[in-house]
């Protein structure tokens, strides 16, 4: 029997990361204030962003992390609204 990771990036695609953090923050323009990286504020689009997420490893860890505040931000949020 194989274990499951509790490391939720785990098997998750940077493209999914990216998908639900613009959606999460209504799109590019508050989640390049989250993250100020000019692939979020200067004409950004989801493949012009992967392209740089995946060049550059400091950004691509912003990204990742600002995930993991964000699924804490949704469990937080589930949990108040008695979900």
């Amino acid at each position: 029997m194989e274990e499951k990771s509790k490391d939720p990036l785990h098997g998750k695609r940077l493209d999914a990361i990216l998908e639900e953090l613009v959606e999460y923050y209504q799109g590019f323009g508050e989640l390049g204030e989250q993250i100020n990286i000019k692939c979020f504020t200067d004409n950004p689009s989801i493949s012009s962003s992967l392209k740089f997420l995946r060049k550059t490893p400091w950004a691509r860890t912003k990204v990742e992390s600002l995930y993991l505040f964000m699924l804490r931000q949704k469990k937080r949020d589930e949990t108040k609204s008695g979900k």
